[in-house]
């Protein structure tokens, strides 16, 4: 058992029926990172006892600027975790910034801040981090299914509403996924308040998941009395590591809150069914599951309205074709029940049904809508089918009472409800398959996996089938020919082949050795392996790149901003636009402005031009402009996945369809990133052999590619075929022969963009470019400067050494191009976009590779901190530019560029600095990124095109401008079909995209400017 050297009372709680039973445990208080223990639970003091408060630690968040490598991030780490009082501290190089937790009773934060920059580096405490992290403080981001949504309108009312709730920090709604995504502090706010104002809003909405990591949802097959919760509360609390719980047992759940360095979720689900004797069964739910059964559900609730409604309206329907204005063959038109004649009092029943039972949702939504200041589609269908219901209610009174028969439109109310129904029922449809790509992607993950389970003396002894959710880190799996991998992880034993294109998109499969990494969700095609898992739950690859293109999928490209204001004023326009046409007509008429004979059909003035006003609102549609973007940034980005193309959002896929130029980095991006020495040549006595030692030496203490080819080859040279032939017996033999025949070297710096220096033996060696030997006033003999110039000439980076102030040798290093680089760059140019090539290499190597593959655009030498600066020289006159590069060196050029693509990052496609992801290690994917992204804003701008062009249009012709000409006129139940298809239009336009396939090698030359 754990160590508890402090402990405090925790109030562990369960709810049922609005009930809460306490049990006070004790529990080790968590000391692990807090930014990575998001926990909720609240340590609360007992009242009335004189102890004084624990201390806490606080967690600051400090910008620091300088930091070149991976080297500088050590340095400051080490510098940082050395306080007395720093209990932790992390640095991101990518985003220039350090997490550190101390205690403030020892350490001050200007204390933290003077000790990185003794390193060498400018530090600034980000004042919106200098607080307590108090775990029930904690921000938390979640997300919820909110169903109900129509156009844009509703999309800015859910917004609005919880961007003014208190402890809600940030919230954006996507209308083509029916998803929220709320930031929230929990210690004002709670995920179920969150719940209960969408729904007060006119919405329904459901909790799907928080960046609570050690929070998990359960479901419990079995749970359906008070006693079960009993017997869960009682397994639960002695179960060490569990912190809190919650049953609900309406839902027939189990929300936990644990400590995973105490107890495994695995152990609390295996503890549940066994201590209730296998009579409950608990299981992990998977939040992504959640959205497609809703989708289905949704589609078959539409489904039963719209059966309802068109049996209800057939009838109405019917009965208004054989009896309208003339004597029926069937005694039943010539019955009369009081006043009444009984085919208009049957219309009158079923349309009433229609009217407040099937449209009920309708008049719920609108009326929340209004409640809280906005107008959306449902304002006008109410509108509509409210003005020609209420007055054929009131001319059959009248008409009853009167005698005096006037005209009555219930089939109006109730065709438009009908056909409004079926274009929604059909728009749902469509909808779901622009999600199909997360769907994919889920479903990649097996439902189960086999797991190896040893006895005390490590043999494997038996083979358990658990959930893929329950697989733990250090988990050995073992993987069956034609099965899926549960999880990320290395290979133990066997080899086999693995299909990773649902992943990468790269068909060919990879050949999987022990110690090779795995993916999981890939497809184990041959042999049988044995994995250990190393990445797993929300760090694996596949849920990095579910939730990046679900963040994609949530985010708004520019150009919707325009959607979302026409949206706001859409629906008072149309309102207005209709009383004008009623007012318009009337009035015409009452003066004597038109024929009699057009308002003979319709015996007045008045029902000729309500008719006119109703269909009016009925056929304005704001829904088609609101999901014309939406819905084909969500198709795109999931096509982009499938290709291997990750797309960080909206915002990046209208940034990258402008692309007017493209940097390339040359190494590990033009060439292939498997750097090689070719050449090596000692210019003194020394021989080949002790020259390669020193330069080894020098080279072994750094992190850059160049000095990993240069150790290789190094040691290859001395200890060829001394190895054993076994992949892990060599390596290990290698690092020990390393760590015994590299000579000591001290004060060793790496100085980026020239190479390094350090002393071995007492003597200076510097190893780097021209540029670190003149610093130091070495000299260069003529015989090597002309063999120097001659490799660059050939496209290889020459390696300089010397030794105590004198030059001694060169290094001649080549990094083969990739094969698809010239045809790529060729291709770019065809779509007329410039290349440009960004090199901290010398000018004759750097020209030598751009020759070779058709850069006329060359940057040479140019330091790291340099290349920002160079892509802004180049964003001054407007030209949009992307950079691609290898996502980590480049991370500076990545986040100046307007769009920034980082290429082969397959295993990290958390980086910050890039709006794109290229997967695969193929420049191909840069063209299909760019042709993605002006084929979306093509469609885009087609869906905004048809949009507007039908509200131009179909409202004036509602509006009755063509009958005096053509006397044509459009029924208002017509009108509220032509209203459900035009949103289904869009959304069956943007899944055009789906065809989209990746421009071949073979016709990329042919690719032209749209």
């Amino acid at each position: 058992m754990a160590p508890t050297p402090s402990r405090r009372d925790l109030q562990m709680t369960s709810s049922l029926s609005g009930r809460r039973w306490p049990e006070p445990i004790s529990l080790m208080e968590d000391s692990g990172d807090l930014e990575v223990m998001r926990l909720l639970d609240s340590y609360d003091e007992e009242k009335g006892e004189g102890k004084e408060e624990e201390k806490r630690d606080r967690r600051i968040a400090v910008r620091i600027t300088g930091m070149t490598c991976s080297a500088c991030t050590n340095s400051v780490e080490s510098a940082v975790t050395s306080l007395i009082g720093v209990s932790e501290a992390s640095v991101s190089l990518l985003q220039n910034k350090a997490h550190v937790v101390f205690d403030p009773n020892i350490v001050k934060q200007e204390d933290i801040k003077n000790t990185i920059e003794d390193v060498g580096f400018e530090a600034e405490i980000l004042p919106d981090s200098s607080y307590t992290q108090s775990i029930s403080q904690m921000t938390l981001s979640a997300q919820f299914r909110i169903s109900g949504m129509t156009c844009a309108a509703c999309v800015s009312s859910v917004e609005g509403i919880l961007r003014k709730l208190p402890g809600v920090k940030r919230a954006v709604v996507a209308l083509a996924t029916s998803l929220g995504e709320v930031e929230y502090d929990s210690s004002v706010i709670s995920k179920d308040e969150i719940v209960h104002a969408i729904e007060n809003a006119g919405f329904d909405a459901v909790f799907l998941k928080s960046s609570e990591e050690n929070k998990v949802l359960l479901g419990v097959v079995g749970l359906l009395t008070e006693m079960d919760v009993l017997v869960i509360e009682r397994i639960l609390g002695e179960v060490e590591g569990v912190r809190q719980f919650e049953v609900k047992i309406v839902q027939s759940e189990i929300e936990i809150t644990f400590d995973p360095e105490v107890v495994g979720l695995r152990l609390i689900v295996e503890t549940i069914e066994r201590e209730s004797n296998g009579r409950l069964k608990p299981h992990v739910q998977n939040p992504h599951m959640l959205v497609a059964p809703n989708d289905a559900r949704e589609a078959s609730e539409m489904f039963q309205l719209l059966r309802s409604s068109l049996c209800l309206s057939a009838p109405v329907f019917f009965i208004n074709m054989l009896c309208s204005g003339k004597p029926s063959i069937d005694s039943f038109f010539f019955m009369r029940c009081g006043s009444f004649a009984m085919p208009d009092l049957v219309k009158w029943v079923l349309v009433t049904i229609v009217q407040f039972v099937i449209g009920k949702r309708f008049y719920v939504a609108a009326y929340k809508a209004l409640r809280h200041g906005s107008t959306n589609m449902d304002v006008l269908v109410v509108l509509g089918t409210s003005a020609s219901y209420f007055y054929s209610v009131g001319a059959l009174l009248y008409s009853a009472f009167t005698e005096f028969w006037l005209p009555i439109y219930f089939e109006t109310t109730a065709m438009i409800i009908t056909v409004v129904l079926f274009g929604k029922y059909l728009e749902i449809l469509a909808k779901g398959k622009t999600s199909e790509s997360i769907k994919r992607l889920v479903e990649l993950v097996p439902a189960t996996a086999l797991l190896l389970v040893k006895d005390a003396e490590g043999r494997y002894i038996v083979e358990k089938e658990i959930d893929a959710l329950l697989v733990q880190s250090g988990d050995i799996l073992k993987v069956l020919p034609g099965s899926k991998v549960p999880s990320d992880g290395i290979v133990v034993w066997g080899t086999s082949h693995v299909d990773e294109s649902m992943i990468t998109g790269e068909s060919t499969p990879v050949m999987k050795e022990v110690s090779s990494s795995i993916i999981g969700g890939t497809m184990n095609l041959h042999g049988v392996l044995h994995i250990q898992a190393t990445k797993v739950g929300s760090d694996t690859v596949l849920n990095q790149i579910i939730s990046l293109v679900e963040t994609a999928q949530m985010s708004k490209a520019p150009i919707q901003k325009f959607a979302d204001n026409v949206s706001s004023i859409f629906v008072p326009i149309v309102i207005a636009m209709s009383l004008l046409t009623f007012l318009g007509w009337f009035v015409c008429g009452s003066i004597g402005a038109y024929p009699d004979s057009w308002v003979t059909e319709s015996s007045n003035c008045f029902v000729f031009s309500l008719m006119f006003s109703i269909s009016v609102i009925v056929i304005a549609c704001p829904c088609a402009l609101g999901l014309a973007t939406p819905t084909a940034v969500m198709v795109a980005t999931g096509v982009g996945a499938s290709l291997g193309v990750l797309i960080k959002g909206g915002d990046a896929l209208e940034r990258a369809q402008g692309v007017t130029c493209v940097i390339f980095d040359k190494t590990g991006t033009l060439t292939q990133g498997k750097a090689a020495v070719t050449i090596a040549k000692v210019f003194t006595v020394l021989e080949l052999g002790n020259f390669l030692k020193i330069v080894a030496s020098a080279e072994a203490s750094s992190e850059h590619p160049l000095a990993r080819a240069i150790l290789d080859y190094a040691f290859h040279y001395h200890f060829f075929g001394k190895l054993s032939t076994t992949k892990d017996a060599g390596q290990q033999l290698r690092e020990e022969i390393m760590s015994e025949w590299l000579l000591e070297a001290i004060d060793f710096a790496a100085l980026p963009g020239r190479g390094v220096q350090c002393s071995i033996d007492g003597k200076m060696v510097l190893v780097g470019n021209r540029s670190l030997l003149a610093d130091n006033g070495v000299a260069i003999p003529p015989e090597a400067e002309s063999f120097l110039v001659d490799m660059e000439l050939n496209a290889k980076t020459g390696i300089l050494v010397a030794l105590d102030g004198t030059f001694i040798g060169l290094l001649g290093i080549t990094d083969p191009l990739k094969r698809e680089a010239a045809i790529v760059i060729e291709g770019l140019r065809m779509m007329g976009i410039h290349p440009v090539m960004l090199t901290g290499d010398n000018w004759r190597t750097a020209q030598a590779v751009a020759k070779e593959v058709g850069i006329e655009d060359v940057r040479a030498e140019v330091m790291p901190a340099e290349k920002a600066a160079a892509i802004r020289s180049l964003q001054k006159d407007g030209t949009v530019v992307a950079m691609v590069g290898d996502g980590i060196n480049d991370s500076p050029a990545l986040a100046a560029a307007d769009v920034g693509m980082a290429i082969g990052a397959g295993t990290d496609i958390a980086v910050e600095a890039a709006d794109y992801v290229l997967v695969r290690n193929n420049l191909e994917d840069v063209i299909t990124a760019i042709d993605l992204s002006r084929k979306t804003f093509a469609r885009i701008r087609w869906n905004h095109f048809f949009a507007m062009a039908y509200n131009v249009v179909a409202v004036p012709v509602a509006a009755g401008v063509l009958f005096p000409f053509t006397g044509l006129r459009m029924p208002p139940w017509l009108a509220g079909a032509c209203m459900a298809f035009s949103s289904l239009s869009v959304v069956c336009s943007s899944l055009l995209l789906r065809r989209y396939r990746r421009p071949r090698l073979t016709t990329v030359l042919q690719i032209s400017v749209e």
